[in-house]
């Protein structure tokens, strides 16, 4: 197979990008393959913890944004928190965090074309896409939750214990903390990240049927402070959330990010865990050893599946969910080292 570019890459959201600028920096030539206009948007937490950060400068990229310190979880009755031992953490929107990779990529000579890839074909020499008849050594799938890299690819695993949802929107007001909250109800998880000095984003996580209002109003310290605040964007949804994996790789290509397998939002890991995949990612391929990939994925995500996993399996379950915050709250040396671990 005559290659027309060392790497093609399917999605352009963060981790897409950031793929691409690895590549790049590895003197490989990269075609990014994204339909949707830029800036992205996504219902997301916003939150970037530390080692997030560190990973986005080693890239050349320091969006703007608001620091935050640590991690609180809060319910009805308890508190805990955790502050970073290892650096801030930087909330981020989604745009401008995608504006900051984008104007990076550009830098380097990223080609960025407006494609969906689809019909994926890959073996031991190489792959090939119908979007524009482009055949390349390598393929990157950064296409998200719903990749369909992973479908053509045959990729896709077996189906999940746990269906849930996300749900995303913006108030209009000053921080009140320098920490991400997590508030707990019985109607599901609020996540509040300061993204700006005047903007405050609220994320939501449950099951299917998901109420974002009922959230927030079951949370009543959370819902106290966003009563009259304006709000700041439309609400905007994800999910469902887990997806799964039987492998990672097939012939030269290779899934990174959501792609590639995803439990749920609950630890905050998303975008950390996307740059180290990215990495490990193009360092495979410049050792022509795509097998050394799907070790390095099983390796770095292997703390994140099993903890988020734990997590879940506790939300969804009443009797343990009601007693996260509080078990959390009596075994505050516990809680920090498991935030500390995330944090890198």
């Amino acid at each position: 197979m005559t290659a027309d570019v060392d790497v093609l890459v399917a999605g352009g959201g963060p981790v897409g990008l950031a793929a691409a600028i690895e590549a790049r920096l590895a003197g490989l030539s990269v075609l990014v393959y994204e339909p949707r206009t830029t800036p992205l948007d996504k219902a997301c937490g916003e939150g970037l913890m530390p080692g997030a950060v560190r990973a986005l400068a080693r890239l050349g990229v320091r969006p703007a944004g608001r620091e935050f310190y640590g991690i609180r979880y809060v319910d009805s009755a308890a508190a805990v928190e955790h502050r970073f031992r290892s650096g801030p953490g930087l909330g981020v929107r989604r745009t401008a965090l995608h504006a900051a990779l984008s104007a990076r990529a550009a830098e380097l000579g990223v080609r960025v074309e407006s494609r969906r890839v689809d019909a994926v074909r890959a073996d031991a020499t190489g792959v090939s896409v119908s979007a524009g008849g482009v055949q390349g050594r390598w393929l990157l799938g950064c296409d998200g939750l719903h990749s369909l890299v992973r479908r053509d690819l045959g990729l896709a695993g077996p189906g999940v214990p746990v269906v849930r949802y996300g749900v995303r929107r913006h108030y209009r007001l000053q921080p009140w903390s320098d920490v991400v909250e997590v508030h707990w109800s019985p109607a599901g998880e609020a996540y509040v990240t300061p993204v700006g000095d005047e903007l405050v984003g609220v994320a939501v996580l449950g099951a299917r049927g998901l109420d974002y209002a009922e959230v927030v109003s079951a949370a009543p310290q959370l819902r106290d402070r966003l009563r009259g605040a304006p709000v700041g964007s439309e609400l905007r949804g994800a999910g469902p959330l887990w997806q799964t994996t039987s492998r990672r790789t097939r012939g030269r290509a290779l899934l990174v990010g959501d792609a590639a397998g995803y439990v749920d939002a609950l630890t905050g890991e998303g975008i950390r865990l996307g740059l180290a995949q990215a990495r490990a990612a193009v360092a495979a391929i410049v050792r022509d050893d795509p097998a050394a990939y799907e070790r390095d994925w099983r390796r770095l995500s292997r703390y994140y599946r099993l903890l988020t996993t734990m997590l879940v399996g506790a939300a969804t379950r009443p009797a343990l969910r009601r007693r996260i915050v509080p078990v959390a709250a009596r075994l505050p040396g516990l809680y920090g080292a498991l935030v500390e671990r995330l944090a890198q």
